[in-house]
């Protein structure tokens, strides 16, 4: 059996969570699925999935031959493209990472239109909410809302992101008024766990060399974006997000954003490709595509008048 193949089988089992969904997706049997997974442990000599009769888990062995697969796959198909030159259009698998909620309301419908546009790419997109090693993982192409240490990555900025505390106007109008941090102390807190939970820093005041801490009980404590927003726009509290995270909101009048004056420096957005996959011609069809979308959707979601 060919070893490249049997790494294709392995990848595409676990991009779909199981050998019946490798067969749909590659048209082959649940046992040729499984005679290409018994092949590649036979020849490494070890056990690679966990498997039930509904599901399979990678060994720890299999962790770390399943990032190597995924590396061997793309450098395979980045020297098939390059071979092809000009010639190349935009096909295969196109791998995406993102986080959680910029993934879902920002990027996918870019990537959904970005389908519609070429029927011969299909795409995978991880949404989570940290960050994940591109060669290793074997994608293409990741959103990154963070400052971003230097890289071999190749980097292109899409736009900026602020942290935000944001209340209901009817709540605004009922508490005390906000004008410095040290004013939340005083008030309902929705917090949001990635934002922290019982305090929140800002920037040194105008003079001052220290940052300001404010700490504080809250009232409610989510791990959701959006269960976040939902209960600050009902008038429950006042929330700390990113700004795209209540644009919509405070474009609708549902949420104010407040403290504008206190926020930290915005952090960038970047769609970052490991060095040599823009030569890839799916992966340059998208960041072509991607980058005057995404602009435009983190410019709207984070308007200057957003205050």
């Amino acid at each position: 059996m060919d070893r490249i193949d049997a790494m294709r089988v392995f990848v595409s089992a676990l991009d779909t969570g199981s050998l019946a969904g490798a067969g749909r997706r590659l048209g082959r049997s649940p046992a040729a699925v499984s005679r290409a997974i018994a092949f590649l442990e036979d020849h490494v000599g070890v056990q690679l999935l966990h498997r039930t009769t509904r599901s399979i888990r990678l060994s720890e062995a299999g962790e770390r031959y399943a990032a190597a697969c995924r590396r061997v796959l793309t450098d395979l198909e980045e020297a098939d493209m390059l071979a092809a030159g000009e010639r190349a259009a935009p096909r295969g698998l196109l791998t995406l990472t993102a986080p959680l909620i910029s993934g879902e309301d920002v990027l996918r419908p870019i990537l959904d239109a970005f389908l519609d546009a070429y029927p011969a790419v299909s795409a995978r997109l991880l949404l989570l909410d940290r960050p994940v090693s591109l060669i290793d993982e074997g994608i293409d192409a990741a959103l990154r809302i963070a400052h971003l240490p230097d890289s071999t990555l190749v980097a292109v900025r899409v736009g900026e992101v602020r942290r935000v505390v944001a209340a209901a106007p009817a709540y605004l109008a009922q508490h005390p008024r906000i004008e410095q941090p040290a004013d939340l102390a005083r008030h309902r807190i929705v917090s949001m766990t990635h934002f922290g939970i019982d305090s929140w820093s800002f920037p040194p005041a105008p003079g001052s060399t220290s940052a300001r801490t404010v700490q504080f009980a809250p009232r409610l404590i989510v791990n959701s974006v959006r269960a976040a927003v939902a209960s600050a726009a009902e008038g429950h509290g006042v929330t700390r997000l990113f700004s795209y995270h209540v644009g919509e909101e405070v474009q609708a009048g549902r949420l104010k954003v407040v403290l504008t004056d206190a926020e930290p420096a915005p952090l960038p957005v970047h769609i970052i490709t490991p060095e040599g996959r823009l030569s890839v011609p799916k992966v340059r069809a998208f960041v072509d595509f991607a980058l005057p979308r995404l602009k435009a959707q983190f410019a709207r979601l984070t308007p200057d008048n957003a205050a």
